[in-house]
């Protein structure tokens, strides 16, 4: 594309900004402070607005929606009071690495510093949760400003930029210069790196890969699998990167996330030389920053020069492109012999991740097989916060790259407003969130547009009437002293009706498998609420357990 001049307003230039990224998909809550954006969308056909019931909402859409596509996520919202309503997806997709686009109409030129009508300055009040933060004063700065939005917001590690926009800027026609639409940099190792790689390799005798969200915004999947196959390397995912690598494959040795079973946990004590590929190596990942000591050597691999060294200091930090590097590590003169070490840790991994169901087992645990056994093998799931999620994590197999999307940041409300992200982006996909009833309620209002604009999504609300994450915890530390975890009761079910959606009530297996098969051919936003016990608060202990183990 050759740059431009084209005479437009303000908000018209965002308008073609957006054209010339691709940009097929923006959400929103509507403002009167962005009224002009909103009436450029109008005259733009190539553009589906949707407007959501709440901030929040929309912008895990939006973060959902750019999960799933690897392109931004755009958000529209207004001033202090919708800014503060979004903010916390603008934290998930910090945090998560996601791309995001966030624009803010703010208070007119004039009255700012004057305490206007929901005046926030916001591009100071986003500062530490964005790449990039920046109020546009100038209508003729519009595309240089945009247009830097989008790049940034894409190139090296992916994140949220937020671009606020006084009112009276929106309406200002000027001739305005725009240039291409943002090409995403991929560097390669050098050769000397590559040589030092290849170096530590072969003095090896337990390498492990620790695989993150840079492997999928890299698209690097694949190669990622030739990669772990010809060095026979195994692989483990960072926490809620499940699809990064197939866990069905021999090389698959489990997830580093919550409430990690002891035998993960023995293959990472296990390993020598870790590779941490395209992953920040969270608190979480690195079971509150435990797992890497001195006797482990470690090459970092990452797009983004801050995050390698942030945590751990590596023997060699590569600044590179996931899908360059692993390309140009398959040219490593490497003849380590592996494979016992992964066939040892691949069985014992099996050993605890086996989908087989008895009666005895609690309804979670089916919920889970019958999910394997129903959906398609390219079904996308999605999942909010809390110990529901604990059964998808340990016993579903994401066998197929792009078919998960979670909140790494542990936002609650999640899981059902990314479904309808995800499912905008992959409409030919079975769509599913999976929610507790403490979270679902927090963006059940979503519902409602998942209803209005026709998102066939499937959403399994867990109902035990608790706060089940935080009650666990309570129990650990102040056991049996229970105050503010315990919910009301609602009917989900009774909830979902009301809003124009399908709704079913599942207290045994047969009934969640009858209403399941139902939603898989109705093509309606769905949800089905299922009766859990208090009891089983996560997968490995109950309420009584915990108590029992605080008390010895």
């Amino acid at each position: 594309m050759q740059r431009k001049f084209k005479n437009l307003t303000g908000a018209q230039a965002i308008v073609e900004c957006m054209k010339i990224e691709g940009i097929k998909h923006v959400f929103c809550v509507p403002g009167e402070s962005f009224l002009p954006v909103l009436d450029a969308l109008f005259d733009e056909p190539s553009i589906n607005v949707i407007s959501a019931r709440h901030e929040g909402g929309a912008a895990f859409m939006a973060e959902g929606y750019a999960k799933s596509t690897l392109k931004p996520g755009v958000v529209f919202a207004t001033r202090g009071v919708g800014a503060a309503n979004l903010s916390i997806g603008v934290h998930t997709a910090f945090q998560d690495s996601t791309p995001m686009v966030v624009f803010l109409g703010q208070v007119h030129s004039k009255f700012r510093g004057r305490e206007g009508f929901q005046e926030v300055d916001l591009d100071r009040y986003f500062q530490h949760i964005a790449k990039w933060a920046v109020e546009l004063k100038d209508p003729e700065r519009m595309p240089e400003i945009v247009q830097r939005a989008f790049r940034l917001s894409q190139t090296g590690r992916p994140g949220p930029v937020i671009v606020s926009l006084p009112e009276d800027v929106l309406p200002v026609e000027v001739n305005m210069l725009f240039g291409p639409g943002t090409i995403k940099p991929t560097p390669v190792p050098s050769h000397e790196e590559v040589k030092r790689v290849e170096s530590l390799l072969a003095e090896a005798k337990y390498p492990l890969i620790i695989a993150g969200g840079g492997v999928k915004s890299s698209q690097a999947e694949n190669t990622l699998l030739l990669f772990s196959e010809k060095y026979k390397i195994p692989v483990i995912a960072a926490f809620r990167r499940h699809d990064v690598y197939p866990n069905n494959h021999p090389l698959y040795v489990g997830h580093l996330g919550l409430g990690i079973n002891r035998k993960v946990l023995q293959t990472v004590k296990e390993a020598d030389v870790i590779l941490a590929l395209g992953t920040r190596l969270s608190e979480v990942t690195t079971q509150d920053y435990s797992i890497i000591d001195a006797n482990k050597r470690l090459i970092h691999i990452d797009i983004d020069y801050e995050t390698i060294g942030k945590v751990y200091a590596p023997e060699i930090g590569i600044v590179a492109d996931l899908h360059e590097s692993l390309k140009s590590l398959l040219n490593m003169n490497v003849t380590g012999s592996w494979s016992n070490w992964a066939n040892e840790r691949r069985k014992a991994y099996e050993s605890i991740s086996t989908l087989t169901v008895t009666d005895d087992d609690v309804i979670n645990k089916h919920i889970i097989a019958i999910l394997e056994r129903k959906l398609p093998k390219n079904a996308l799931l999605t999942n909010d916060a809390g110990n529901f999620a604990g059964w998808l994590h340990e016993f579903y197999p994401f066998n197929e790259k792009h078919t998960y999307v979670g909140p790494t940041s542990g936002a609650m409300g999640y899981g059902m407003p990314a479904a309808l992200g995800a499912k905008l982006a992959f409409p030919e996909k079975v769509v599913v969130s999976l929610s507790g009833d403490g979270g679902f309620m927090m963006t059940a209002q979503e519902l409602e547009t998942a209803v209005r604009y026709r998102i066939p999504v499937i959403c399994l609300v867990f109902n035990n009437n608790m706060y089940g994450t935080i009650r666990m915890h309570q129990e650990i530390h102040y056991p049996e002293k229970v105050i503010a975890t315990d919910l009301g009761t609602v009917s989900f079910s009774k909830l979902a009706f009301s809003l124009g959606a399908d709704g079913f009530i599942a207290n045994t297996i047969e009934e969640f498998e009858t209403s399941f098969e139902h939603a898989l051919k109705s093509q309606r936003p769905t949800v089905i609420e299922i009766i859990t016990d208090k009891e089983q608060i996560s997968v490995s202990s109950t309420i009584n357990q915990i108590r029992n183990t605080v008390k010895q």
